[in-house]
């Protein structure tokens, strides 16, 4: 008999993410992002597509926190608007990705049959093509646009996360509180909104957090080839495009290393966040099982 004292899931999280810091860092790094995307204007008088003709790359200085760039511009606040654009680009685009993928996923896991047959064949059509490859074609037809930036990420992304959960509901679904559940007389909506979905949500929640990095990697490398975000609005990746000149590349650090750097601390960042919460959710089913 197992006499193991039962701790609270609020506990187990608290404990793992002070045991373990990159998962606080990955969390303090994150916010302190986000912060910066939404108050950095505070810290610098100059609008966002303000052009000074006589200040064109100019270096970190003068009122310029991080210098100028080809057309006169202030890097520091076209960094921070730049945060808000790739920022709000994956998290809508994860969102997407979360609702058709959890959408599909579940019908075909828990219905099966020509549902699940249905599903996945489309589910493999999307995924047999490179991922880049057609974002590039359908962001090249349909022309650079916030809205269509987060269009083409999140509808082209949302298999690995309908793959994802129909495995979870699969494996839960014929599961004995799955099975007490139908004794009880619950329809089928009620076993998959009440037990089911409840019981993927780990899975969910990490597959959505990595998807956020993917969505701003793949918008900034979209927007660094022009086929992203339009100019004049900035994002991390139109910044980046400007290292595409190797006279800026070598004699103009100031204006590629910041957005690359943005991008880095994003991505790493969210990782750490990820893989933390999926150890939590690991580590808090061995503790109960």
């Amino acid at each position: 008999m197992n006499l193991r004292k039962k701790r609270s899931p609020a506990r187990l999280l608290l404990k793992f993410i002070s045991a373990r810091r990159l998962v606080s860092v990955g969390g303090i790094v994150f916010f302190l992002l986000i912060l910066f995307s939404l108050t950095g204007t505070l810290f610098s008088p100059y609008d966002r597509d303000e052009i000074n003709i006589a200040e064109i790359q100019s270096p970190p200085g003068n009122g310029h926190i991080l210098g100028t760039d080809e057309l006169g511009r202030d890097i520091f606040v076209r960094l921070v608007h730049g945060g808000r654009i790739s920022l709000s680009v994956g998290i809508i685009a994860m969102l997407i990705q979360v609702v058709i993928g959890v959408t599909l996923g579940s019908v075909a896991g828990f219905y099966g049959g020509i549902y699940d047959s249905v599903i996945m064949r489309l589910t493999d059509v999307v995924m047999c093509f490179p991922f880049f490859v057609i974002a590039l074609s359908v962001a090249a037809l349909t022309g650079p646009s916030f809205r269509n930036v987060i269009l083409i990420i999140g509808l082209l992304g949302w298999p690995s996360m309908a793959r994802v959960v129909r495995g979870s509901i699969l494996s839960l679904k014929n599961t004995e509180f799955i099975e007490a559940a139908r004794a009880l007389g619950l329809t089928r909506r009620e076993i998959l909104f009440r037990h089911l979905l409840p019981n993927s949500v780990g899975p969910i929640i990490v597959y959505g957090t990595l998807n956020i990095a993917y969505a701003v990697m793949l918008e900034a490398s979209l927007s660094f080839l022009g086929l992203g975000i339009a100019q004049p609005q900035p994002s991390w990746g139109t910044m980046l495009s400007a290292a595409q000149s190797m006279n800026i590349l070598q004699r103009c650090s100031w204006m590629w290393i910041p957005p690359g750097l943005m991008v880095f601390l994003t991505v790493m960042s969210i990782n750490f966040i990820g893989e933390g919460i999926s150890e939590i959710f690991h580590s808090t089913g061995r503790d109960n099982s």
